[in-house]
């Protein structure tokens, strides 16, 4: 079983910054991708960023030039730095991995809250 768990979300005022990290745990070989993605209330489930194990990269038009994905391949984890955060960021982040093991495939965190206002 393979098991992805968030930390970092939280209140932050516009302008401000947080962090978010994913790590994924359990009977894992390697992981081919970890993206992380956003729902805010009433929306859909969008992507944010994504990150390949080869060290491609992906965001979305509305947070170019904001937020950073990045990877730490020893310790299965990502990571999303969110910096000039606006309230329309406000939404619950999840991360989720491609991984390859004994159940290959695609796995979901729980989430975590981000909410930005003054």
């Amino acid at each position: 079983q393979v098991q992805l768990v968030e930390s970092g979300g939280g209140l932050v005022q516009p302008g401000g910054s947080l962090r978010l990290s994913c790590a994924a745990s359990g009977s894992i070989f390697s992981i081919s991708s970890m993206s992380w993605y956003r729902q805010g209330p009433g929306n859909q489930r969008d992507l944010v960023a994504t990150r390949t194990s080869g060290g491609s990269t992906n965001y979305a038009d509305s947070v170019k030039g904001r937020f950073t994905i990045s990877t730490d391949n020893a310790k299965n984890t990502v990571y999303l730095q969110m910096n000039s955060l606006k309230p329309e960021d406000t939404a619950v982040y999840y991360c989720r991995a491609f991984v390859v093991g004994p159940r290959t495939g695609t796995y979901w965190g729980q989430g975590t809250q981000v909410t930005v206002s003054s």
